[in-house]
């Protein structure tokens, strides 16, 4: 028997509450695909904006970074056009990181969206994998008390191994949903980290460079 007749007779096995739990499943995956995509583009292009304006940040070269935002969707620098527009305005090192801080912030929704959907899935998954197999059993004693005595032992375990197959399908499904959302948070921390790296850079840049011009002066 190949696997994938042992796959379609363990889902025919299930019950109907098989159906529900692979929807789940399938919206989770779809679900994580689609952010794994989108968090990977972003940290490769972060990677590639911060190795572009290396120099830039570390000697608080506002021009340099400020054209290069506008070329490129990078997170990293739209978060430092943020603070390097409120420096036309202001003079303050709290105006300027409150400004980045609030960009941060709107990229962390676009970050996060629908990535904790993946752990409530995965809950779901997991509860309608037990609600299926408490139904099961229930349904199976309720066959065997009409049964014939003789066949109540044979007729009991085979419906009870039909019932476990919701709770099994059900873990089957939680445990990747949990993985990948244990993933993809991880990955979320590491951009919103280098944002935050970067931000710090300019405005420690930015102080430096302010000093020295003191001290010429």
């Amino acid at each position: 028997m190949s696997f994938t007749d042992t796959l379609v007779a363990f889902l025919q096995d299930g019950g109907p509450f098989i159906y529900p739990i692979a929807l789940v499943l399938v919206i989770g995956l779809a679900i994580a695909l689609e952010r794994w995509l989108f968090l990977s583009n972003a940290y490769s292009t972060n990677k590639k904006a911060l190795l572009s304006i290396q120099s830039a940040l570390q000697s608080g070269d506002v021009e340099t970074i400020r054209q290069a935002s506008q070329t490129s969707s990078a997170p990293i620098l739209g978060v430092l056009s943020s603070g390097i527009a409120r420096l036309q305005t202001v003079k303050r090192r709290e105006d300027v990181e409150y400004a980045m801080e609030e960009t941060i912030m709107e990229y962390m929704l676009r970050l996060e969206k629908r990535t904790p959907y993946l752990a409530t899935l995965a809950n779901i998954a997991t509860l309608l994998g037990l609600l299926g197999t408490i139904m099961g059993l229930i349904a199976a004693f309720s066959a065997v008390a009409n049964a014939d005595p003789a066949e109540k032992a044979n007729l009991l375990s085979s419906s009870i191994s039909v019932a476990m197959n919701t709770t099994a399908f059900g873990l089957i499904t939680a445990i990747p949903l949990i993985l990948f959302h244990t993933s993809l948070q991880t990955k979320t921390a590491a951009i919103v980290d280098s944002l935050e790296m970067a931000g710090i850079k300019l405005l420690n840049s930015l102080s430096y460079g302010s000093q020295t011009e003191e001290k010429r002066g």
